[in-house]
C-alpha cells in the first residue's frame, strides 16, 4: 500500500523492547485493526508497523478519509489495550529512547540527563524524535542524531565538550 508524505504519523514508544514472537503477533493485531478501522463509518486508508520490536507506527492517508476524534480514540484505546496485554508503558512521553552500538534502549528522562552529563550520550548518538507527525517526517525526521533533534533543547547545555 502507498502512503502519501503528508500522512497522518502516530508513534507509540514501548518502555522495553518486545520479543520477536510478541512482535509478530501484536503485528497481527494491528494488521487486523487497521484493516477495520474506520472514521465515520468510512474506511481508513490505514497500516501499522512495528519497528525494532519497541515502536508501533501507525499511518493513514487521509486523502481518502480523515482520522477523526472517534477514530483517534478506537486506536488509542487499541494502545490501552495493548499495554496490559504486552505488559508495557506505550504512554510515557518522559521515556527516551536512543541508540546503543547495535541496539536501541530506552530510559526515563532524568537518567537520559545524567547519562548526557557523562559523556555517555553526545550530540551525535542517534535518537528517536516520536512527535514526527507526518510520512516525510518519520522518513527524514525520526531517527535523527541528538544535535538535529528536539533533545538538543532540553540536553544542549549538558553536553560534555
Amino acid at each position: 500500500m502507498q502512503f502519501f508524505e503528508n500522512s497522518r504519523v502516530w508513534i507509540y514508544q514501548s518502555d522495553k523492547e518486545l520479543t520477536a514472537e510478541q512482535t509478530e503477533k501484536l503485528q497481527q493485531q494491528l494488521n487486523n485493526f487497521t484493516q477495520s478501522w474506520t472514521a465515520h463509518n468510512h474506511q481508513l486508508k490505514a497500516a501499522a508497523i512495528v519497528k525494532y520490536n519497541r515502536f508501533i507506527i501507525l499511518l493513514v492517508d487521509e486523502s481518502q478519509a480523515g482520522a477523526t476524534g472517534c477514530s483517534i480514540d478506537k486506536s488509542v484505546h487499541l494502545m490501552k489495550l495493548i499495554e496490559q496485554e504486552y505488559h508495557v508503558n506505550l504512554f510515557d512521553r518522559f521515556n527516551l529512547a536512543y541508540r546503543v552500538d547495535s541496539g536501541i534502549t530506552s530510559v526515563p528522562r532524568a537518567q537520559f540527563e545524567e547519562l548526557v552529563k557523562a559523556g555517555v550520550i553526545d550530540e551525535s548518538t542517534i535518537v528517536f524524535n516520536n512527535m514526527v507527525q507526518t510520512l516525510a517526517e518519520l522518513q527524514t525526521k525520526w531517527e535523527v542524531p541528538l544535535k538535529d533533534s528536539w533533545h538538543m533543547q532540553l540536553f544542549g547545555s549538558l553536553l560534555v565538550s
